[in-house]
C-alpha cells in the first residue's frame, strides 16, 4: 500500500506540474511577445522623425532633390528663363502696337466721319476714298495683331 500510496503522491505532483505547464509557457510566451513589439515599436520610431523631416544623416546623398543642377542644367534654365522674358517683352511690344494703332485708327475715323459731313449727298472726294481704304488696312493689322501671342509653340 505504501508503493500505490507513493505513485499516487507522484501522479498528484505530475498532474499539478502538467496543469501548471501550459500557464507557465503562455505567459512566457505572451512576455516575449509583448518584448518584441516594443523593441519593434522603437525601432520604428528612432528611423523615422516627426513631422516628416529630412534625417540629417542622409543629406549628403546625392539625389535628384538635393543634388544641385549640373552646369548644362543651369544653362538650360538661364536660357528658358531668357526666352520667356523675351517672349514678355514682345507681347507687351504687340499690346503697345496695338493701343497705338487703335488710337490712331479712332483718329482716322473721326477724320473720316467730318470730311464725310462735309460733302455733299453725292459726291466724295479722292481724299475720303483715301482715308476709308487706310482704316480698312490699320483695322486689318489691329486684327492680325490681336490674333497673334509671342510665346512657345
Amino acid at each position: 500500500m505504501r508503493v500505490e500510496k507513493s505513485l499516487g503522491r507522484r501522479n498528484r505532483r505530475a498532474a499539478t506540474q502538467q496543469s501548471e505547464s501550459p500557464f507557465i509557457l503562455i505567459s512566457a510566451s505572451a512576455c516575449v511577445c509583448l518584448a518584441l513589439a516594443l523593441a519593434l515599436t522603437g525601432a520604428a520610431q528612432n528611423q523615422a522623425t516627426p513631422g516628416g523631416a529630412l534625417r540629417m544623416e542622409k543629406v549628403e546623398d546625392p539625389t535628384p532633390i538635393n543634388q544641385a543642377p549640373d552646369s548644362n542644367s543651369q544653362m538650360q534654365m538661364r536660357n528658358d528663363e531668357q526666352k520667356r522674358l523675351s517672349y514678355s517683352q514682345a507681347n507687351v511690344e504687340r499690346r503697345k502696337q496695338i493701343a497705338d494703332d487703335s488710337a490712331k485708327l479712332l483718329k482716322l475715323a473721326t477724320d473720316l466721319k467730318s470730311e464725310v459731313d462735309k460733302t455733299s449727298k453725292d459726291t466724295l472726294s479722292l481724299n475720303v476714298i483715301r482715308k476709308a481704304d487706310e482704316i480698312e488696312h490699320l483695322a486689318h493689322n489691329v486684327k492680325e495683331k490681336m490674333k497673334l501671342t509671342v510665346g512657345p509653340s
